[in-house]
């Protein structure tokens, strides 16, 4: 029988800690599943700008998704990703403007983040960074044309508010984004899976991060 030893569970609990810590951080609300969902929840990572100001991050939901030479056809998951809704500013050091998150900005890292759970079968290993290089420009693009014929529109709850999304499939999963809760304490949200569908997804408020925490 396996056993963790005593350090291996304190390092755990310690890196679990850690990110939390960073969720706590950001200025506004973090979004997951909603309570319909009961199966697993971890935390991924928050991304920071140069003044260490929380931007983005995402929380997991299903079975954690491995980079393998093929998925598994069982692995199922769904990402949500949060973005702060923010206009043109400026940097913190007041020497540059900071860009403003969009939709688009949700969609962007909602396709990054499903290409980056991604590894072509048929592809050698050493190709794969010119393969991500394409797909993730080709993500860009994407994501800077919502209203193009790529995307088509999906009707999810927010808080219980139905909200439109722009939604896409492609070989490897789905992808999705949209807005939620117009205002100062406004956000972005994207989503991407695999093995899940998203048409019976719904999105709400984390009250606890704790039950992300493991």
């Amino acid at each position: 029988m396996e056993t963790t030893s005593p350090s291996a569970t304190h390092e755990a609990a310690a890196e679990a800690g850690r990110k939390v810590d960073g969720y706590l951080l950001a200025a506004f609300p973090w979004y997951g599943l909603d309570e319909a969902f009961t199966g697993p929840r971890w935390l991924m990572r928050v991304g920071a700008a140069a003044d260490g100001t929380v931007e983005h991050g995402a929380t997991g939901h299903g079975e954690e998704p491995t980079i393998k030479v093929e998925p598994p056809q069982d692995e199922r998951f769904a990402v949500v990703v949060t973005v702060a809704s923010r206009p043109v500013r400026r940097s913190g050091d007041g020497t540059g403007v900071l860009e403003a998150t969009s939709v688009s900005t949700a969609a962007w890292l909602a396709g990054s983040g499903l290409l980056a759970q991604t590894w072509p079968t048929q592809m050698d290993r050493s190709l794969r960074q010119d393969w991500l290089d394409q797909q993730t420009m080709l993500a860009w693009e994407l994501a800077d044309d919502l209203g193009g014929g790529s995307w088509n529109e999906l009707m999810l709850p927010v808080d219980g508010v139905p909200t439109s999304f722009a939604y896409r499939e492609s070989e490897y999963g789905w992808v999705l984004a949209g807005s939620a809760n117009e205002g100062p304490e406004g956000v972005h949200i994207g989503a991407y899976g695999r093995g899940m569908s998203a048409y019976g997804l719904g999105f709400s408020v984390i009250k606890d991060l704790t039950t992300y925490a493991g």
